[in-house]
């Protein structure tokens, strides 16, 4: 069973990095109850007249796989701004994206001026290797001209079974002919993280997306981090899910518990609450050995939505760590994911989430414990200013942050959800240029020096 927490992004592939929303797998869906099915019988017939009107009397013939697609979006529609029809594509795209791996050459793809382009390789893939460049003009993909194709349709292209082959014709500005990179498809796997020391002592850790290997992912780094320093011990942390808009709970659950649960047992991270049992879960920290109790700062934003406020939250609750930054997004609902016989499935909004101490994120958001701003307008990748001025609040039909007795639903329209890459993407934070970084690097380095002055003993 696997839950997945996002906020509502418009998926297209890696270089927007933008899926899905959320996941549980489902067995026991298709049971529903006979006086359920009694009580809707009647506007189920109504849906049935309607269908069989238009089928029989609109001027032109509709086409029948669309019309009951549509029926079953306007309902969906209807319930919350997550819930939703996938067809078979954007299905097997959002189950590719959580597991992280793919056969393909490992490029991120972006459009400028309606030109296909490398926005990155991705380290150690056949691009990379290949010597294949940002920027890099993608002219045709074995063979065909890229002029007027979509992001998706290269990444199509481009994705195959580990050892076949694909030929691409690249542009690069330095050079007048174009040059042929005959390339061997790879398993690509993509980090949902990375990691450095930003100072002696300080280590830093961004998590982009959490992922079915973020956990175990993050674990690694922090044996790296701590290996780094010169008497093998970090002074503080620096987690950044600035941009992060969720993933797998049980990934966020995984990085929690590295943190917490060190001095007694059945110590929350997380609790869900739905109308069904096998949506109201309580997740617990796991005994065992912890991460040393130095300081945490974990970087949030607009951006940072789901899993991401649900790490936030438990550590924030738990006196674990200090939230940095901005009020994050505020998506506090879990969707599941049931699949259908053509091969798409229904995302379902079926649960609620609520950090340790019982409270509901949903259309709040995670505050900050210090507020910082960025003193510098958002640059997303595309290079392009744009910054995040709507949240989980501003979604049409939005649900309430706690079950309501007539289910009502809350909010206003808002515009579309922003699509760009984030701004660090693959790309390192500057801690010169980064104020909300070298503002939670300051913070740590001043509770270290409170600490060994004495005044924080024992804690």
């Amino acid at each position: 069973m696997k839950f997945m927490f996002r906020r509502p992004i418009i998926a297209t592939v890696l270089a927007a990095m933008a899926v899905c929303l959320g996941i549980i797998a489902v067995s026991r869906w298709q049971q529903a109850g006979t006086s359920s099915r009694r009580t809707d019988g009647s506007y189920l017939q109504l849906l049935r007249d309607a269908h069989r009107a238009v089928t029989a009397a609109y001027v032109e013939k509709p086409d029948g796989k669309k019309l009951v697609q549509s029926m079953v979006d306007g309902m969906l529609a209807a319930l919350d701004p997550h819930s939703a029809y996938l067809p078979p594509e954007p299905y097997h795209e959002m189950e590719i994206q959580m597991s992280g791996a793919f056969g393909g050459v490992g490029i991120e793809l972006g459009m400028r001026e309606n030109r296909l382009v490398v926005i990155a390789p991705i380290e150690d893939t056949p691009a990379f290797r290949a010597g294949i460049q940002a920027d890099d003009h993608i002219w045709k993909i074995d063979g065909v001209s890229t002029r007027g194709m979509s992001i998706n349709a290269a990444v199509k292209r481009m994705r195959g079974e580990k050892g076949t082959p694909v030929s691409l014709s690249i542009l690069r500005n330095s050079i007048t002919a174009p040059i042929v990179f005959n390339l061997v498809r790879d398993t690509i796997r993509l980090k949902s993280l990375r990691s450095r020391t930003i100072k002696p002592g300080y280590g830093f850790i961004r998590i982009s997306q959490f992922q079915e290997r973020t956990g175990s992912e993050f674990r690694q780094a922090l044996k790296d981090l701590h290996a780094a320093q010169p008497d093998g011990q970090l002074q503080g942390l620096i987690i950044d899910l600035r941009y992060n808009p969720g993933g797998l709970l049980q990934a966020a659950v995984d990085v929690a518990n590295c943190f917490i649960g060190d001095d007694a047992s059945q110590t929350v991270i997380v609790s869900m609450k739905g109308r069904t049992q096998e949506a109201s879960r309580v997740f617990h920290a796991t005994l065992g050995e912890k991460e040393p109790r130095y300081p945490i700062a974990v970087l949030m934003n607009g951006g940072s939505a789901s899993a991401s406020e649900i790490v936030a939250g438990a550590l924030q609750d738990h006196k674990r760590g200090l939230v940095v930054g901005s009020q994050s997004f505020g998506k506090g609902s879990v969707q599941s994911i049931f699949p259908l016989k053509d091969n798409g499935a229904l995302k379902l909004t079926t649960a609620r989430y609520y950090t340790p101490s019982g409270r509901s994120i949903q259309a709040k958001g995670i505050a900050p414990d210090i507020a910082v701003g960025t003193k510098e307008p958002v640059v997303p990748v595309s290079g392009k200013k744009k910054g995040i001025d709507f949240a989980e609040k501003d979604l049409d039909n939005r649900l309430s942050a706690v079950p309501t007795a007539g289910a009502e639903r809350e909010g206003k329209p808002s515009p579309a959800p922003d699509t760009t890459v984030a701004p660090h993407g693959n790309r390192e934070p500057d801690l010169i240029k980064d104020y909300q970084l070298k503002r939670a690097l300051d913070l740590l380095q001043s509770l270290v020096a409170v600490r060994e002055q004495g005044y924080l003993k024992g804690r």
